[in-house]
């Protein structure tokens, strides 16, 4: 009977939830990153700029925080953003001390094209699930996470 067990022991992995939804993550971020790359940018810098256009001017201190990543990617982050034109570090006004980094008007621009492809990414991720089903994963998927924050 136990040999029997194992014969199904990758089919058992491979069902689990945890495995699936790790299986679509996967497949979600790669059409996302391969959308971005059109843009030129990876997920990371997709994620610095948009803290920075919604939250900016923000010190890097607390860009770190709010995206809770190394304080070392971030100085690597911000220096290519800022090559690119779509980050400025100026003085804090607050504490002249620290640097303030706000996203430049390019970089807003580049921002929406993102978002765009970001949303074109998903679509062809959800494709095979009718519009009712594509609500119901996001219901659902909004419910883990938010029970996953409460804990």
């Amino acid at each position: 009977m136990a040999e029997q067990d194992n014969t199904r022991a990758l089919h058992h992995i491979q069902s689990l939830p945890s495995w699936l939804t790790g299986r679509v993550a996967a497949r979600g971020r790669d059409l996302v990153a391969r959308a971005l790359a059109g843009e030129g940018l990876r997920l990371s810098q997709h994620a610095v700029l948009a803290a920075v256009a919604e939250h900016g001017p923000l010190a890097q201190a607390e860009l770190v925080r709010r995206l809770e990543i190394d304080p070392k990617d971030v100085v690597g982050l911000l220096n290519e953003l800022g090559d690119k034109g779509l980050v400025q570090r100026r003085p804090d006004p607050r504490d002249r001390r620290k640097n303030a980094v706000s996203a430049t008007p390019e970089g807003l621009a580049t921002l929406q094209r993102c978002a765009a492809l970001a949303d074109q990414a998903n679509r062809e991720l959800l494709t095979p699930l009718s519009a009712a089903e594509r609500e119901l994963l996001i219901t659902l998927l909004r419910r883990l996470h938010h029970a996953d924050q409460a804990q």
